[in-house]
């Protein structure tokens, strides 16, 4: 029917009730088949609600046999001559969401229960062994008994693991578990006939990674770079009607929420040649709310992330003037125990690709887009201001309005109270960190007022802010006076790009006292 409606496929992750059920679907199926015609068995790193739960799904169903949901797809084609496909094999599909692994024995649990579930299905008993030998017997047993070797697919196999950061003694035991238990991927090659392994992190130390080093890491691989995520191709392809749907709600025209879209979702990138690719979860809940909504990080970033930056001193001006930089090594593992955030960072989609040099084999990398960059800043804030919230006075909301207004005096005061409420410890080095950090977050969630240049407190503009009537040039001193700051602005010129602007320019110099931990004098020219 011509006005049928299109089912979005929000929060479904079952490969089979999205085919079912007839939602829109982004055609994947060429990189599974690469997958499953290789003799090597995967890895394969990608943040939360990025899509790897449906890949799984989707390898699950073609090695079950489920010809009939990919009819029509990419793969049927790619297989319309290979008489072997589609024989149904033995899967061992673990899925390791869902579960509290703050609590003890929650892993054993889990995978006990699975093992039981799958020795009943095949008639296997078990005699107690322990788990790693339940699972050698099933494998071993299963494929004897069908005459296949069996297929392992393993779906966030860290969250047993990172959900414990807080509880290094757990987050041990379950890795020692891990060890054991999925070691027999190894010794049981001659049963298997397809693993492939997902997770946000690689956990390299002390982990099932130790044994299993015939797993191929996919994560940094070009050919497979848009496995997961869509494309702007794909989107293009795929969601024409939603798109123009959007661009009516909004009363924008389609090109211009295309271009918001880009903007706001796209820009991750898994290889330095590779295709960028938007988040999933968000564009598809984007078109469902037809709102540029922020969907990314929904129930917020970690606290342990922020706690690490804020206690390591991490200068996150590093964020966004892209002078945060690692190797292939770096990005690829992250053993748990190391104070580096960066890797992290990146394998939980904070962080992106944004440059390569091939002479230094280094990456460059950056927020992906203006989603992650505002969730992940507005989630800092409290950090350093607790008393930073909505409705106090303190917030983003307050000093817009102020700004927007030109409401000079009550900049100068939210400022006052904002530096009033930092909980500063009694180092000059803390209180320097806090100083910068809060300059840079309050002024870069202002969004599109602001152009900040925070690299050095002298030789550029430290901040101007241009709103629809007013423009405002900022100088940021510490332990300097007011008026040096304003001299600064002054002597080297910075109202020269605006000379031919008709808005009203404000020369603002701020002086903070260290000592006194203060905003301690303002100065402010026409």
């Amino acid at each position: 029917m011509q006005n049928e409606k299109r089912l979005l496929p929000i929060s479904v992750q079952s490969f089979e009730k999205l085919r079912e059920s007839k939602c829109i679907y982004v055609d994947k199926t060429a990189y599974v088949y690469r997958l499953v015609h290789d003799v090597a068995q995967f890895f394969l790193s990608r943040p939360r609600r990025f899509g790897k739960s449906l890949l799984l799904s989707t390898l699950k169903a073609y090695w079950e046999g489920k010809k009939e949901l990919f009819s029509g797809l990419e793969i049927e084609k790619l297989e319309a001559d290979n008489t072997d496909t589609w024989e149904p094999y033995p899967v061992f599909y673990f899925d390791f969401n869902g579960v509290n692994y703050n609590n003890d024995n929650a892993l054993e649990n889990v995978l006990s229960s699975l093992l039981t579930r799958w020795e009943e299905a095949y008639g296997i008993g078990s005699n107690n062994e322990r788990l790693e030998e339940r699972f050698q017997n099933l494998l071993i047993k299963v494929s004897q008994k069908t005459g296949k070797r069996c297929v392992v697919l393993v779906d966030e196999y860290d969250k047993p693991l990172l959900d414990l950061i807080g509880n290094p003694e757990l987050q041990e035991h379950n890795k020692s578990v891990f060890k054991g238990f999925f070691g027999n991927l190894k010794s049981c090659d001659n049963y298997i006939r397809f693993v492939f392994i997902t997770g946000v992190t690689k956990f390299h130390k002390f982990s099932i990674f130790s044994d299993l080093n015939q797993l191929k890491d996919i994560s940094l691989n070009e050919e497979f770079s848009a496995i997961c995520g869509i494309t702007d191709t794909e989107l293009r392809a795929n969601f024409a009607p939603e798109i123009t749907a959007m661009a009516q709600e909004m009363q924008i025209s389609e090109e211009e929420c295309l271009t918001k879209l880009k903007q706001q979702y796209d820009g991750y990138r898994y290889h330095h040649k590779g295709i960028g690719v938007y988040n999933p979860f968000s564009l598809i809940n984007a078109f469902g709310d037809k709102e540029f909504g922020a969907y990314c990080f929904e129930s917020g970033t970690p606290s342990f992330l922020i706690k690490q930056i804020r206690d390591n001193h991490f200068d996150v001006r590093k964020f966004t003037d892209k002078t945060i930089y690692a190797n292939e090594r770096t990005l690829k593992d992250y053993t748990g125990d190391s104070l580096d955030l960066i890797p992290l960072l990146y394998q939980s989609g904070y962080l992106t690709i944004a440059d390569y040099n091939a002479q230094r084999r280094r990456y460059t990398l950056a927020f992906p887009n203006e989603e992650v960059k505002y969730a992940f800043l507005e989630s800092l804030m409290p950090a350093y201001v607790p008393s930073a919230t909505a409705g106090t006075g303190l917030d983003i909301f307050t000093l817009e309005d102020h700004i927007e207004n030109g409401k000079l005096d009550e900049i100068r005061n939210f400022l006052t109270s904002l530096f009033a409420n930092i909980p500063y410890t009694s180092t000059d080095t803390t209180f320097e960190h806090y100083f910068q950090t809060v300059i840079y977050l309050v002024f870069t969630l202002l969004g599109q007022f602001v152009n900040c240049e925070m690299h050095t407190f002298s030789g550029r503009i430290d901040c101007s802010v241009k709103t629809q009537k007013f423009i405002y040039l900022f100088e940021f001193k510490r332990d300097e006076s007011a008026e040096k700051a304003l001299q600064q602005i002054n002597d080297k010129d910075y109202t020269l790009p605006f000379a031919a602007d008709s808005r009203k320019l404000y020369k603002i110099g701020v002086s903070f006292d260290s000592e006194k931990r203060i905003l301690a004098d303002w100065k402010v020219e026409e």
